[in-house]
C-alpha cells in the first residue's frame, strides 16, 4: 500500500482510451446499474422454487464475503465516485484479485437474479454486466495508472482482474472489519428488501 505521487493530476494513455471515457460515465452511475434487471425480475411473472433461492444464496453469501473484504482492506473510500485516490490498495483481497468488489457485486446480482425464476434474465444480464463492469474497469485502471505509474503495472501484472488465485507471497495489511460492516448496512438492508419482495412475488404467484 502506498500513498499517491505528486505527479497523480497527469492522465495515462490508458485513461485517455475510449473504453476508460465510456467507463467513467458508467461509474458515476454504477450503483443504479442493477435497478432495471431487478425490475424486470419482480415485474415478469415466473415460478421461482426452493432450488433457485438455494443457488442465489449459493452466489450471494460469498459475493457478499468477497465485498467485506475488500472494503474492510481498502476503507470507505470505495463508495467514492470521484478520481480523488490516496492510496493504492494491495493486500488482502486485492492480492488474490484487482478487482474484489466488482466480482462480489457480480456473484451477488447474479444470485438475485438466479432467485427471480426468470431463466431468460441470466444470460442477458451475464452479458450487460460483464459489458459495464469490463469499461468502468478500464476507467479505474487507467485512473491507477495516471496516480501510481509502475508500481501500479507491477501490481497488475501479478494479479489476475476478474477470477481469484492465491497469490504467491502473501502481502499483510490493515482491515477495519467493524467499519466495513458499518459501511455495508444501508447494503445488507437492500438485500433484506429484496428477499422480502422476491418471497412476497413467489407467495403470492403460488
Amino acid at each position: 500500500m502506498s500513498s499517491a505521487p505528486e505527479s497523480s493530476k497527469t492522465a495515462s494513455a490508458a485513461e485517455q482510451r475510449t473504453s476508460a471515457r465510456i467507463g467513467a460515465v458508467l461509474f458515476r452511475s454504477r450503483s443504479w446499474l442493477p435497478v432495471p434487471f431487478l425490475l424486470l425480475a419482480l415485474l415478469v411473472p415466473s415460478h421461482a422454487t426452493s432450488t433457485h433461492w438455494l443457488l442465489g444464496f449459493a452466489l450471494i453469501i460469498p459475493g457478499e464475503l468477497i465485498r467485506l473484504a475488500g472494503v474492510a482492506a481498502a476503507g470507505t473510500v470505495t463508495r467514492r465516485r470521484s478520481r480523488d485516490v490516496q492510496r493504492l490498495v494491495t493486500y488482502g483481497i486485492f492480492r488474490w484479485v484487482r478487482n474484489p468488489l466488482y466480482v462480489g457485486n457480480f456473484l451477488i446480482w447474479m444470485g438475485f437474479v438466479i432467485i427471480s425464476g426468470v431463466p431468460w434474465l441470466v444470460p442477458l444480464s451475464i452479458v450487460v454486466f460483464a459489458t459495464e463492469y469490463y469499461f468502468i474497469v478500464a476507467y479505474e485502471e487507467g485512473v491507477l495508472e495516471s496516480i501510481f505509474g509502475r508500481e501500479y503495472l507491477d501490481y497488475k501484472r501479478t494479479t489476475p482482474r476478474w477470477v481469484p488465485s492465491a497469490p504467491k507471497k502473501r502481502e499483510p495489511g490493515p482491515h477495519d472489519w467493524m467499519e466495513a460492516l458499518k459501511s455495508e448496512t444501508s447494503t445488507f438492508l437492500q438485500y433484506a428488501a429484496l428477499v422480502a419482495v422476491f418471497g412476497a412475488k413467489q407467495w403470492f404467484l403460488k
